[in-house]
This record gives C-alpha cells, structure tokens and sequence, in this order.
C-alpha cells in the first residue's frame, strides 16, 4: 500500500534509531604512585563521574560522546585514574524534538556503557590492578534528573529577570 491514506494525507513515518558506529575517541589510564602502592594496604576509595557531549552531525545523524572517568584512591594517595571517552554515531528519523533529547538522553549512553565499562575493565587490570566491574547505571533516571534540573533552571532563571547567572552552571 501507499504512504498515502485514502483521504490523501500522508501516513506519519515510523520512528528509526539506528547504530552507525561505535568508537572509543580517547582513552587514558593514570597509575602515579606505581609500583609503591601494589604495597599498599587499605580500603580504596572510588569515585566514578561520567559526562556526555552530543554534537548533530547532519538532519538525522548525532554523535555522542559518553565520558566515563573512574579514580581510586589509596590511604589518600591516587592508585590510579582511568578515563574512557566512548563515542558512537546514531542515526533518528521520525522523532519530534522531545523525543531526539530523549533518545540523546538515555538510549544512546545504554548503547555505550558497556564498551565504555568494559575498556575501563581491561585498562585496571592491564595496569596491574584486582578486576573492577562498574555496575549497571539507569540513564534513564539520570535523564529525568536532568530534565528537571532545566526545569528548574528555566523557572529560576524567569524569576531572575535581568540577574547575572554566570558560573551557575
């Protein structure tokens, strides 16, 4: 059958997402107290932060970049820092505006994560270090966060008419 309906209009076009690629754009690994702190004893202390850049790369197609840094620290000393920058180009038809964040937002960095976590993975363990499994991570949630952090933002920002807000952020 015809993209077009019997009255003429045209049938609304399916949402696509597709995976293009996917590619580790930078990758670092840290061990600056090595080979003391293989001596070392104690309770690590880890902090993880991740990051994501999105860049549009034409009408249909995104880059995004999913920044995971992981930093363990021994008796203060840092045992070592791994960052992984995974990248991957996706491609959305059909999606109104909402639904391209959406989709930038939470399935893009499901799609990275594993590789990201599995590089971090291999990077410890290549720099001498006990495995680190990095655990799940609900994007999802992190992307309701966030888009009520904008909320918030826009509603403060309509109240502070005119107030300077650099460094907010």
């Amino acid at each position: 059958m015809s993209e077009e309906t019997l009255n003429g209009a045209a049938a609304p076009q399916a949402a696509t997402f597709t995976v293009e690629k996917i590619y580790i754009k930078d990758v670092s690994f840290e061990a600056p107290n090595a080979p003391q702190v293989f001596n070392e004893q104690g309770q690590p202390e880890l902090q993880l932060n991740l990051n994501q850049k999105v860049q549009r790369l034409n009408d249909n197609a995104f880059e995004v970049v999913l920044g995971v840094t992981l930093t363990c620290n021994l008796n203060g000393k840092t045992a070592y820092l791994a960052e992984v920058e995974q990248a991957g180009v996706f491609a959305m038809a059909g999606f109104e505006d909402a639904g391209i964040d959406a989709m930038l937002g939470t399935q893009c960095p499901n799609v990275l994560y594993p590789y990201a976590a599995q590089t971090i993975s291999a990077l410890i363990q290549s720099g001498g270090f006990p495995p680190f499994f990095m655990q799940p991570i609900n994007f999802d949630a992190l992307y309701a966060e966030n888009l009520r952090q904008r909320a918030a933002q826009a509603n403060a920002g309509g109240d502070l008419a005119g107030a300077e807000t650099a460094g907010n952020a």
